[in-house]
């Protein structure tokens, strides 16, 4: 879908040269003259339920949209064609909505509005969404009405309430992921974590505009036990084959970006909707690298409530991938079913039922589904049959038992049987299943039924019916309801086990879990045909058909397309078989190829112009074949148009055939596929099969051509497929052609020498430069081992540096021990010598100040004589007031 740029320039204007006109030609240039633009007017009319605001006033939509819940703004550009068409959508939704959203729409492109000199769009139109203050949330989806109004509504209500047993068993049964919420509203009118919950589900809708994560809300803590929700505010993601995860609040913080990419990173998708906008991209190309790819295009309708072939290709979806036969999906594919089935008290599996008794289950009837092969003179009339082999007399209800599935050895008995007894049903054709009980060939205790019937149609469909149980041998199934008409079509392949009567409770154990049996699997996208059949068109699809359904399966890494026959119904039974065909290793698919429509040319025509539906037509002919490939956008190939008519000219068109393939227009058979362009096959009578390419060295002339025909031609048929011999002209002109193209050669030959010897020399330059090279290898090799050595050297010295400044370390804690003893010695002789000048001051008052030494010169030191801190005692001198002075000053 193509967009208006939004860039250049905010209005009409045109300035006019002129010159003065009396100046000639040299004269100054006039005044540039601008025309302003038209003011705007209304985009929308008057009646609509849309507010224009058609002068951009950007600041009055700000303030009416605080007053509205849900707010939706269209900026577009008067001029925007796609602008103009979308605005027909946007007033159809708003006619439906216009109730419950408030519908605005802004001219963003006059250059006097508010919107214009605010906003910078690149782009018309824009549609941005607003719920309350959470916003913008811009939609990118189709510009149809129906889409909006979709996004719209999930905007409104981006929580689903689940009240019910089964309106979980829906949530989950959906195709796209579902996240649940687990909110008690008993206690207070908003508990914690819902308005985080609420504004993650609206942040989804902002990342993700197709709205693939569903976000739901149960209020029931004995629903919410069924998915392991105890506490309220937790958070629990479904998915169908790995294990369904918890929001771990203790390792995240529980916020609305956090939920949404915890759910998006661990999120398990069935199938993928795709959306091309219209333009250049590489959505196809990104997912086709993925590996195989199954497109369907079915009509969508995003405001319906139910969706059958939705739920159709979702339980194709989940079977498909079921490899583990996990019994969460298998509830959940009763559901989609439609069958009452009680669930649980939890979704964890539940234990196994007992095997039924042996002897019942001999009893049993097998069945096996049947397709017979055409040309045969049954399936002129019916071509689909259900053998059942091994029937009790009494009859079986077939809602009552599950029928097994037959061995190889009963069916190829039964078969004997039935085609020996096929003229029952002969010349009968109708619409009903025509039913009879036959006795085998190996047992008169045995025997089969058979009900077949006409089959012109898509697929079958038959209805249930109480009154349709098998009876005895002597009584025909005439109670059998008659099957669902449908659009007439071909049966596809139907493997043995697949069943055509889900009545008798038959399900297909080939097909659950293919997806792990297979290296082909399949990777399933959905593309609304009411918007994208050109898709579906380009490829293979029928340009007119009543119902725009449409199934193909693209496969890039081996090269190979193929399409579900478009007669036939798109439904959970064809899809199925589609699938299976292309999942075993020998496909019966046939290839899809792409072809122009077939050229007709007049019989007289000399070269045949050869398209993908007359590929094989022409190349099995009866005579020789010579196939140029050739291509609208190969600048060389039209030159070869000329030799190719003189070829035909000569040779008879009854024994040999001329003919061209545009590549560029046409499919090929993978083994006839060509990597360049030109390119000729030759393909010779009665040897198909030995193919001949033209050597592409060699030049392509009309005498190689020539001579490449006789060579490789039969040579029983070699002389009459030329018309007439060469004449003398040509082969001097051949002549001449060889000798020019021999003196050529010598001249290649010249050149090749000189560059010979060239190189021979350049090669002497190299020996001497790796000459060199080796030797400064050598003596650099040789500095390495020096300077390892130094480098030992130094580690050592190194070493004993380090353990010489570890002793320096212990020596000056030593010092340090020392430094403080002394201090502290220091401190008591102060204080032993301001005690001592104390006393002496106390003596000088009451004796004679003569100095104790000279009165009392040999007289000993008394016994209380103070001692200092270590024990000595006290000098002579020290209680005189000069020896304290000088102690004070040694002191400090």
């Amino acid at each position: 879908m193509s967009e208006c740029g939004g860039r250049g320039g905010g209005g009409n204007s045109s300035s006019d040269d002129a010159e003065d006109e009396g100046g000639g030609g040299g004269g100054p240039r006039a005044k540039d003259v601008i025309i302003p633009a038209k003011p705007p007017v209304s985009f929308f009319s008057s009646r609509s339920p849309v507010l224009d605001l058609f002068q951009g006033q950007l600041d009055y939509a700000e303030h009416i949209r605080r007053d509205s819940e849900v707010v939706l703004l269209f900026f577009y550009a008067p001029w925007c064609g796609q602008s103009i068409t979308v605005r027909a959508e946007i007033e159809h939704a708003a006619s439906r909505l216009s109730d419950q959203v408030l519908f605005v729409a802004i001219n963003c492109w006059w250059n006097q509005g508010k919107c214009r000199k605010q906003k910078h769009f690149f782009y018309f139109p824009v549609i941005h969404l607003y719920h309350r203050s959470f916003g913008p949330i811009e939609y990118k989806g189709p510009m149809s009405a129906v889409y909006i109004e979709k996004f719209v509504r999930r905007v409104m209500k981006p929580l689903l309430y689940i009240p019910s047993q089964s309106d979980l068993l829906d949530f989950l049964s959906n195709y796209e992921p579902g996240v649940l919420g687990y909110f008690e509203f008993s206690g207070s009118p908003q508990p914690p974590g819902y308005l985080t919950f609420f504004t993650s589900a609206l942040y989804s809708l902002k990342k993700d505009y197709l709205g693939t994560v569903r976000f739901g809300v149960i209020t029931n803590k004995h629903l919410a036990k069924l998915v392991s929700l105890v506490h309220s505010g937790s958070v629990y993601l479904h998915r169908h084959f790995n294990t369904s995860l918890v929001f771990p609040k203790e390792v995240m913080n529980f916020t609305a970006e956090n939920i949404y990419k915890w759910a998006s990173e661990n999120r398990e998708t069935l199938f993928q909707w795709l959306q091309p906008h219209g333009g250049k991209s590489l959505l196809l190309n990104n997912e086709l690298k993925k590996g195989p790819a199954l497109f369907l295009f079915i009509p969508f309708d995003p405001l319906a409530e139910r969706h059958p072939l939705i739920n159709e290709i979702t339980e194709v979806a989940l079977e498909y991938n079921n490899c583990h036969r996990d019994q969460v999906v298998e509830r959940l594919l009763q559901h989609l079913r439609q069958v009452d089935t009680p669930m649980s008290q939890s979704l964890a599996p539940e234990p196994s039922s007992p095997l039924p008794d042996t002897s019942l289950t001999a009893a049993l009837p097998c069945c096996n589904t049947v397709v017979l092969p055409q040309g045969h003179s049954f399936s002129r009339t019916h071509n689909i049959c259900e053998l059942c082999v091994n029937q009790t007399a009494g009859g079986i209800r077939p809602s009552s038992v599950s029928a097994p599935q037959c061995s190889f050895f009963q069916m190829a008995a039964t078969l004997d049987s039935f085609y020996l007894k096929e003229q029952t049903f002969y010349h009968v054709a109708s619409d009903s299943m025509k039913c009879s009980n036959f006795l085998t060939s190996y047992s008169p205790f045995s025997y089969y039924t058979a009900c077949c019937r006409t089959i012109n149609r898509g697929g079958v469909s038959f209805i249930d019916s109480e009154q349709g149980i098998f009876k005895t041998p002597g009584t025909a199934f005439s109670s059998l309801k008659k099957c669902e008409a449908t659009t007439a079509s071909s049966v596809p392949h139907i493997e043995e086990n697949r069943y055509l009567f889900p009545e008798v409770g038959m399900t297909s154990t080939t097909f659950t879990g293919l997806s792990c049996r297979t290296n082909k699997t399949l990777n399933i996208y959905l593309l609304d045909s009411n918007l994208f059949w050109l898709y579906a068109q380009r490829l293979g699809a029928p340009s007119s058909t009543h119902v725009k359904e449409f199934a193909t399966i693209v496969d890039v890494k081996e090269e190979s397309h193929y399409i579900l026959d478009p007669k036939q119904v798109l439904m959970k039974f064809t899809l199925e078989s589609f699938i299976q065909n292309f999942s075993i290793l020998y496909s019966p698919l046939k290839r899809h190829l792409i072809g122009s429509d077939s050229a007709q040319f007049p019989a007289q025509h000399l070269i045949t112009e050869v398209t993908t539906d007359t590929f094989w037509e022409v190349i099995l002919q009866k005579q020789d074949v010579l196939l140029l490939y050739y291509a609208q956008w190969c600048g060389f190939c039209p030159s070869l148009n000329h030799i190719f008519i003189q070829l035909a000219r000569l040779l008879p068109v009854d024994t040999f055939t001329m003919a061209r393939i545009d590549v560029s227009q046409n499919d090929l058979p993978w083994e006839f596929m060509v990597d360049r362009l030109p390119t000729i096959l030759f393909f010779p009578c009665n040897r198909k099969d030995l193919s001949v390419k033209y050597p592409e060295d060699l030049p392509i002339t009309l005498p190689n051509l020539l001579r490449f025909i006789l060579h490789h031609s039969d040579p029983a048929f070699a002389p009459q497929n030329v018309a007439s011999t060469p004449s003398r002209g040509c082969l001097q002109s051949e002549a001449a052609l060889q000798q020019g193209h021999i003196s050529h050669l010598e001249r290649e030959i010249q050149k090749l020498r000189a560059e010979l010897s060239s190189l021979h020399r350049a090669q002497v330059q190299v020996e001497g430069q790796l000459s060199s090279a080796r030797r400064d290898e050598r003596r650099l090799r040789r500095q390495q081992q020096a300077l390892e050595q130094q480098h030992s050297l130094l580690r050592q010295h190194s070493e004993q540096l380090q353990a010489l400044y570890a002793q320096k370390a212990r020596e000056l804690e030593e010092l340090a021990d020392a430094s403080e003893t002394l201090l502290t010695e220091n401190t008591w002789l102060k204080i032993l010598v301001a005690t001592m000048e104390r006393k002496l001051q106390g003596q000088d008052g009451a004796e004679d100040p003569t100095p104790l030494r000279e009165a009392h010169p040999d007289h000993p030191e008394p016994a209380g004589a103070p001692l200092l801190p270590s024990g000595t005692p006290l000098p002579s001198n020290a209680s005189s007031p000069v020896a304290s002075e000088r102690n004070e000053n040694r002191t400090d």
